[in-house]
């Protein structure tokens, strides 16, 4: 069988604002070096507005999973293969933030209490009710879970290495010690760099002081505000570390055979795939092929979700 290939970055000549017209549940709307992005606006009883920026992630073919030479490789991760998505789709340019869970579910149950910090301790459960809430406000978004697929097709942006290229980075990792990579460090929130110049109360800040082989030292960590590392080429930024985000899918095994549009029809079972990493975690985790599963009622201080809403034809 012959070795599947990567595709390189789809040209966005054909898109939604490509003929001037928003989408309707965009309050605002455009496009810049990263490519088309519409607006979300839902009130917040405190803040005025929270916003939510979605970015186009257009159709294409990639390679999913890792090589086998990848550092700190599952075995869960491969075989890689081609994987083709037909439908683009909008994608939140951040994991949600706990201005927009307060603003649709009109509370904050959050250990790491800030407006522009991912939500966490939401479970895959939890994630449906807010789902169902947003919709009821918002039905023109139908904004649901990525499925894996879509997930690190978006991450991946064109590439097909253990991180997203930025910065001039090449997207290769070199793991020197349990939370030391020091590519990490311009694009992720991870155990080796989560608690520098730790900005909330101490008492809030998890213990990170005997972390093993940290690459700088910490001593409280958590999660950290969004849009402080460097995006991938689709303008997405903290798809790795910070928070593990849900996904809407359960995990398949893989096979060495193309896929197109896997993950639809997985939704069943009492489990759903998991992706990106978190502040907590060591490098090995924080790779865009990287998959763990977890119960759908699992509510940890390092999980989240990022919302999509797939785009029709």
């Amino acid at each position: 069988m012959p070795t599947p290939s990567a595709s390189p970055a789809p040209a966005l000549i054909d898109h939604p604002l490509s003929r001037g017209r928003a989408p309707d549940w965009a309050a605002e709307w455009g496009e810049d070096r990263f490519g088309p992005l519409a607006v979300l606006e839902v009130p917040h009883p405190r803040l005025d507005v929270a916003q939510q920026v979605f970015r186009y992630v257009p159709p294409g073919t990639f390679l999913m999973g890792s090589p086998t030479g990848e550092p700190e490789r599952m075995d869960r991760e491969g075989p890689r293969h081609d994987v083709t998505l037909t439908k683009g789709f909008w994608m939140a340019d951040t994991p949600c933030c706990q201005d927009l869970w307060e603003a649709v579910m009109g509370r904050n149950a959050s250990r790491f209490v800030d407006p522009r910090r991912p939500v966490e301790q939401v479970s895959w459960n939890d994630v449906q009710t807010f789902l169902t809430t947003l919709n009821e406000l918002q039905p023109e978004l139908r904004a649901g879970l990525p499925t894996e697929a879509q997930w690190e097709y978006a991450c991946r942006a064109g590439s097909a290495t253990a991180l997203y290229p930025a910065g001039g980075a090449d997207g290769s990792i070199a793991i020197l010690g349990e939370n030391n990579a020091p590519a990490l460090d311009a694009i992720a929130w991870y155990g080796g760099n989560s608690g520098v110049a730790w900005d909330l109360d101490p008492k809030i800040g998890a213990d990170s002081s005997k972390w093993p082989e940290k690459q700088y030292q910490h001593t409280r960590a958590g999660t950290r505000r969004v849009k402080q590392k460097l995006p991938n080429a689709w303008g997405l930024y903290d798809l790795l570390g910070n928070v593990w985000e849900w996904c809407a899918d359960a995990m398949r095994d893989y096979t060495d055979q193309a896929q197109v549009d896997p993950g639809e029809g997985w939704s069943t079972g009492e489990s759903r795939v998991i992706r990106g990493g978190g502040w907590g975690h060591n490098a090995r985790l924080v790779r865009c092929a990287l998959r763990y599963l977890h119960p759908v009622d699992d509510q940890f201080i390092n999980l989240g979700f990022r919302l999509v809403r797939v785009q029709e034809s």
